[in-house]
């Protein structure tokens, strides 16, 4: 058990700190995205050729934290850092493990993957925290992008784009919206990885309870889509980096934030554009955390597709 969490968490030989099988929970089948039904809904993924509604991505980052807090302690809610490519789709009753290689070269940073018990992988990255000065997962990535050839989805969005700067915030019993139909009480009702870090208690660490890393997502990613792609079209995502520049993040506490598209990459299958969204403090110019994610339209979601791109297949 690590302190902070009910987890078992087992340290094999070479270092690498492994985390129990866990069933994790599918939440968003009632999720709307952009006015439609999105990639978590088990009719419309079936249609894209999926065997039903997916598992968002950032619900994995749960069954790393455990081991994180192992490795660095409480560090990792201050610069905790994950950066993760997306592999394969998990899927409501599926079992999941989380493995953690710590550098014997870089101090703070560490390989990460969790796989299926068939041995699938679902997603591989990095974990780091701010003494690290190694490159992430997709600062890597980054560097290697494929360049989009054809823009169809994406034919209205330019890098460089950015948003209004917006108030965010979460309480225990807010809902987030469509985009996010469930409120932190009833996420933490199912979540993987159960701490009192996360709920209110005299003898916190850091004096009130603090939002978990899958829900820093949800809180940097609740007002949907912020530029003109064309429609209706289905994102999801395929890569995604949050990192703690000052935290860690509480609950029922006030924030800003803005988003720039900063790049744009391109797949057989799909159309992508790269977002970094930036929090601040209320009233506040000095970062606290930042998310760059990967939202890829697929090419096949989008009714108009082969007729705007010139009778280009959807999977050329």
């Amino acid at each position: 058990m690590t302190r902070g969490f009910e987890t078992e968490v087992l340290k094999q030989e070479d270092g690498t700190l492994v985390g129990p099988w866990r069933t994790p929970r599918q939440m968003l089948m009632h999720q709307e995205y952009d006015g439609h039904p999105s990639i978590h809904d088990d009719a419309t993924a079936q249609q894209l050729g999926f065997k039903g509604g997916t598992i968002e991505g950032p619900t994995h980052f749960s069954q790393f934290e455990p081991l994180a807090m192992k490795e660095w302690g409480l560090t990792w809610f201050e610069t905790g850092c994950i950066s993760v490519h997306y592999r394969t789709a998990a899927f409501e009753g599926e079992e999941t493990q989380a493995k953690l290689k710590p550098s014997s070269l870089n101090p703070g940073s560490a390989e990460i993957w969790m796989t299926k018990r068939d041995g699938t992988e679902v997603l591989r990255g990095t974990a780091s925290t701010g003494i690290s000065t190694a490159a992430t997962a997709l600062e890597l990535r980054l560097t290697a992008l494929p360049p989009i050839q054809q823009r169809v989805i994406l034919r209205d969005v330019e890098i460089g784009m950015k948003d209004e700067r917006c108030a965010v915030q979460m309480n225990f019993d807010q809902q987030m919206g469509a985009y996010y139909p469930f409120t932190l009480k009833e996420k933490l009702s199912r979540i993987t990885e159960t701490s009192d870090l996360w709920l209110p208690h005299a003898d916190s660490p850091f004096g009130a309870p603090i939002i978990p890393m899958e829900m820093v997502s949800v809180l940097l990613s609740q007002f949907g889509q912020p530029f003109p792609v064309r429609g209706p079209s289905i994102g999801l995502f395929a890569d995604q980096e949050i990192r703690l520049l000052n935290g860690p993040l509480f609950v029922s506490t006030e924030y800003e934030m803005e988003r720039e598209l900063v790049a744009l990459s391109g797949s057989k299958r799909t159309e992508s554009m790269w977002i970094k969204t930036t929090l601040y403090g209320k009233n506040d110019s000095d970062p606290i955390a930042t998310m760059l994610l990967n939202v890829a339209s697929i090419k096949a979601s989008y009714p108009r597709y082969e007729l705007e791109s010139g009778g280009v297949g959807v999977g050329v």
